[in-house]
C-alpha cells in the first residue's frame, strides 16, 4: 500500500489508436513492468504475427484480445509516480465493447484521451469524449500518438490538435494539455524527446503527476457497485468493484442493492493484500458473511444496511441528445447504463429545460425527461452522490444521449 494520494487514471480512444501499448510503455518506465516481462511479450507477438504488439500484451491479458490485437475488457494496474499512486484503467475502443469502456470511465478521476495523429478524430474518439464528460471526468490529457508514422512533423500534430479542441470544446473540455508522442518507440512518455525539438511542454509521465489529487468522497455514505463476483477458495465468495463514496471496514452491516442481499462484511482485499478498512476510490475485492455467489450480480451496489442505495421506480433525469436517426418520443425504450448497470428504460414524459411537454427531442436537444427502468436499479440524484448520478444512453450499437439524474421515485 501507498501514503501517496490515490487516482484511477482511465486510458480512452479510438481502436488502433494505441492506447494499451501506451499503457504498457507507462507501466515500463515507471518500473511497474520489467525488461524481461516485456522481452518475453515480444516472442509471444512475434510468434502470433503481431510483432510491435509487445507493450499493448501488458494489459491485454486475454487470449482472444492478442488474437485479435484489440481490448475487449477493462484491465487494472497500479504504478507510482513521485506525487501519485495510480490504478490505471485501459478501456477498449472498440465499438463492440463500449459498455465496458463506460465501467471503465465511470471508475476514472482523470482520464488520457489518446488519438493517433494519421487518423485524427475517428467515431469513437467522438463518443469517448462525451461519455467522460457525462461521467464525471474532469481532467482530460491529450496524446497525440503515433507521431513516428508522419516524421514527427509539427504541423501534422497541429492539425490534430486544432480538430481535437473543437470536438473537446463542443462538450465544455477546456484548456487541455496536448502531447505529442510515439508509445512503440518511447518518445516524449518519460523523457523530452530529441525527434519533437518544437514541443517544449511536459512529458506524459510529468503530465499525470502533475494532475490534481481527486476530490475526497469520504464523507458520503458508502456506495460500491459491483462489477464482477468471483468464487475464490479458502474465502468464498468475493464481490469486487470501486469503492466510489463512503469507507467500508470490516464489521460494518452491509446489503446489496436492488439485489436486496445483506449480511457482515467479513474482509476487505486491495491489489491481494487484505486491508483493515477501504475509502473511496479504492479498487477492492471483500468477502460478506452469508453472502452467496448468486446472491448477487454485476450492477448491484453495495450500501450501509442502515442507508441503503437507492432503488428507482422512475426517476426525472436532465438529458442531451448526442446522436439519433430519427427522434425520440415518449414510449422509446433504449439501455441506460448508470455505473456498471445497463437496464432499459421507457420515456414517460419529455419536457423543454422550462417545464413544457415536447412530442419528440432529436440530435443536439436538451430535454427534462421522466423514465421507467424495466426492471429494478439503484441510481442516485446526482446533486447528492454525483457519482451514481451519471449515465449514457445506448441504442442500435452507438450512445444516444447522456444525463444526470435530478429526483427519483423510490421503489
Amino acid at each position: 500500500m501507498s501514503d501517496k494520494p490515490h487516482q484511477n487514471l482511465a486510458v480512452i480512444g479510438h481502436v488502433d489508436h494505441g492506447k494499451s501499448t501506451l499503457v504498457g510503455r507507462l507501466l515500463y518506465e515507471t518500473g511497474a513492468v520489467e525488461q524481461h516481462v516485456i522481452d518475453q511479450y515480444k516472442k509471444e507477438a512475434e510468434e502470433l504475427g503481431k510483432g510491435g504488439f509487445e507493450f499493448a500484451y501488458v494489459m491485454d491479458n486475454l487470449k482472444e484480445e492478442r488474437e485479435r490485437g484489440v481490448t475487449i475488457d477493462i484491465a487494472h494496474q497500479d504504478f507510482h509516480t513521485d506525487n501519485h499512486y495510480f490504478t490505471i484503467v485501459d478501456c477498449p475502443g472498440h465499438r463492440d465493447f463500449v459498455k465496458n469502456m463506460i465501467t471503465g470511465a465511470s471508475q476514472a478521476d482523470s482520464a488520457i484521451l489518446v488519438v493517433a495523429v494519421d487518423d485524427g478524430i475517428a467515431p469513437q474518439t467522438q463518443e469517448h469524449v462525451f461519455l467522460a464528460r457525462t461521467l464525471g471526468i474532469a481532467e482530460l490529457i491529450i496524446v497525440i500518438n503515433k507521431m513516428d508514422k508522419e516524421n514527427y512533423d509539427e504541423g501534422k500534430f497541429n492539425a490534430v490538435r486544432e480538430e481535437v479542441t473543437t470536438l473537446l470544446g463542443s462538450v465544455g473540455f477546456k484548456d487541455n494539455l496536448f502531447i505529442p508522442a510515439s508509445a512503440f518507440e518511447g518518445d516524449n512518455i518519460k523523457e523530452n524527446s530529441s525527434n519533437t525539438p518544437w514541443y517544449t511542454g511536459p512529458t506524459i509521465l510529468e503530465a499525470i503527476n502533475d494532475l490534481p489529487v481527486p476530490k475526497d468522497a469520504t464523507d458520503a455514505p458508502l456506495r460500491l457497485p459491483i462489477q464482477d463476483v468471483y468464487t475464490i477458495s479458502g474465502i468464498g465468495t468475493v464481490p469486487v468493484g470501486r469503492v466510489e463514496t463512503g469507507t467500508m471496514k470490516p464489521g460494518m452491516k452491509v446489503v446489496f442493492q436492488p439485489s436486496g442481499a445483506s449480511g457482515e462484511l467479513k474482509s476487505i482485499e486491495m491489489h491481494h493484500q487484505e486491508v483493515p478498512e477501504a475509502a473511496a476510490g479504492a479498487n477492492v475485492g471483500f468477502n460478506v458473511r452469508g453472502v452467496g455467489k448468486e446472491d448477487v450480480r454485476r450492477g448491484d451496489v453495495l450500501g450501509p444496511a442502515d442507508n441503503p442505495p437507492k432503488v428507482a421506480k422512475r426517476f426525472k433525469a436532465q438529458i442531451i441528445v448526442m446522436q439519433h436517426p430519427s427522434v425520440i418520443t415518449v414510449g422509446y425504450t433504449p439501455v441506460f447504463h448508470a455505473h456498471t448497470s445497463q437496464v432499459a428504460c421507457t420515456f414517460e414524459q419529455i419536457q423543454d429545460t422550462q417545464g413544457k411537454d415536447l412530442d419528440f427531442i432529436k440530435a443536439g436537444d436538451a430535454a427534462v425527461v421522466w423514465v421507467r427502468p424495466q426492471k429494478p436499479v439503484v441510481i442516485e440524484v446526482a446533486s447528492e452522490i454525483p457519482e451514481l448520478g451519471a449515465f449514457a444512453i445506448r441504442d442500435m450499437g452507438s450512445t444516444i444521449a447522456a444525463g444526470k439524474v435530478l429526483e427519483i421515485e423510490e421503489a
